[in-house]
């Protein structure tokens, strides 16, 4: 284990995280529109969308970073929201027929099964646009930190633009269906998973006032735990069950994707999830801030078996 506790305090964590997630399910209700209006089933796709469950480790990692590095106020919760409408849109269209055609996601059916194709496809595009809403919405509550607001939505555009997230899903789906080099998988992981990771721990730092040098730090971190989750994400595709996961398994395997798993075998990608996983706790503990429930987080959610 990378993060070693007594079985006591593992249990006081798990405790902790289910708290925690519970009141970012709390925030993210909060922040999504009324469902009115002649559009208002496009509000209850986004709810549906939204509340579907997960690990919720975008927001999580975002409000742990923020307290690392002393933050105390509330100027990150509409980030934490904001972040969250991102990856969940990104997970909609991922599911779209034209995408990976999958009809399950967190063990019920995906919006495009229930909402039909093209309100989906609206979802998806309204909880990205609504993101920045919410993310904008800080300035007028915090006028005061007006220019860490500004940082940070500057970071959450790219990360999750085309030289982030969708960049490095157009990768993907342009990959799709050969085997790729290592080189453009590690690509790929970098910018569709990674960036959002990075967003999360960079704006949590912004937000709390972190220098230059910190944020850049916090970025690498972010980049290795990306890779780390990913490369588990592969396993499990393979490792584990529909039922565990909620969601298909075999879908690299249906969708003719090139995996670490593929490239290298699950005992080699193994050793890649311990490495990067190991470095990035290495680089969180080079800060001067200490938050070891971040940590524990971290190991708990790379070696997670769901």
């Amino acid at each position: 284990m990378i993060f070693k506790e007594t079985a006591e305090n593992m249990i006081d964590y798990k405790t902790l995280q289910r708290k925690k997630t519970e009141e970012i399910e709390e925030l993210l209700v909060s922040y999504l529109p009324k469902e009115e209006g002649y559009q208002k089933i496009i509000m209850e796709a986004m709810a549906y969308s939204l509340t579907a469950g997960g690990k919720r480790l975008r927001p999580m990692l975002m409000q742990e970073t923020y307290r690392l590095f002393g933050g105390m106020g509330k100027v990150v919760e509409p980030f934490m929201a904001a972040l969250e409408m991102i990856h969940t849109y990104s997970l909609v269209h991922d599911d779209l027929p034209a995408m990976d055609d999958d009809e399950l996601r967190r063990g019920r059916k995906t919006t495009h099964v229930v909402y039909g194709e093209d309100m989906a496809i609206l979802a998806g595009d309204a909880l990205l646009n609504y993101a920045f809403e919410t993310a904008s919405s800080a300035f007028e509550a915090y006028p005061k930190e007006s220019l860490k607001i500004g940082k940070a939505i500057g970071i959450l555009g790219k990360k999750a633009g085309i030289y982030g997230m969708l960049g490095g899903q157009v990768v993907d789906v342009k990959e799709t269906g050969h085997a790729v080099e290592k080189e453009v998988l590690d690509f790929i992981y970098a910018l569709k998973t990674g960036a959002l990771l990075e967003s999360a721990m960079m704006i949590g730092a912004v937000l709390a006032g972190a220098e230059e040098e910190e944020l850049r730090v916090i970025e690498r971190a972010g980049g290795k735990i990306g890779l780390a989750f990913q490369v588990q994400d592969d396993i499990l595709d393979v490792t584990s069950t529909a039922e565990v996961l909620g969601k298909p398994i075999h879908s690299d395997e249906k969708n003719e994707k090139t995996t670490y798993v593929t490239l290298l075998g699950i005992q080699e990608a193994e050793k890649v999830v311990e490495k990067e996983s190991t470095e990035a706790l290495e680089l969180i503990r080079s800060l001067s801030g200490v938050n070891p429930y971040l940590e524990w987080l971290i190991g708990e959610l790379i070696h997670r078996k769901k």
